[in-house]
């Protein structure tokens, strides 16, 4: 019985050990505020990329002016639960959010760039865990689900 309390112990140790590691382990911005239109995809499979070629879907269009997308996409991204701008900006149309789980606190990284084409404007999108090999779809339905609300929120 010992042994069974000693083992679950150092179990319990380890997982809070992990999770401490995981939300105060530094970030280092500039890292992952990469250009979604020239990124490299990724070996592992924890990530989801949309941009005009090369992705996993092409960059969403939206009617109405890069301007107003970035101000848009910065104003969702700031309303979503345990997200922050962690670099660039609306202004530059260039930005970098991170989100974390929300159990244990898991980062990841959301980058978009906004780009004036035909019929209004593009958002190319690159959204990525920092840890692990496959995200279990995570980042594809928060790009998806974030696309919706953005769609909504620019509607007339």
């Amino acid at each position: 019985m010992k042994y069974l309390f000693r083992g679950l112990l150092l179990i319990i140790l380890g997982v809070v050990a992990v999770g401490l590691f995981v939300r105060f382990a530094p970030v280092t911005p500039e890292d992952w505020h990469v250009d979604p239109m020239t990124v490299e995809r990724p070996d592992a499979e924890n990530f989801y990329l949309l941009r005009p070629e090369g992705g996993d879907g092409p960059a969403p269009v939206f009617d109405t002016t890069p301007e107003t997308l970035a101000s848009a996409f910065q104003a969702l991204a700031g309303a979503m639960p345990r997200s922050s701008l962690i670099q660039g900006s609306a202004a530059a149309g260039h930005m970098t959010v991170m989100v974390r789980s929300q159990l244990m606190g898991f980062p990841d990284f959301v980058t978009v760039k906004v780009m004036a084409v035909e019929g209004g404007s593009a958002l190319a999108v690159f959204s990525r865990s920092k840890y692990g090999y496959s995200d279990l779809g995570v980042n594809k339905a928060r790009v998806e689900d974030w696309l919706a609300e953005l769609e909504a929120r620019l509607q007339p």
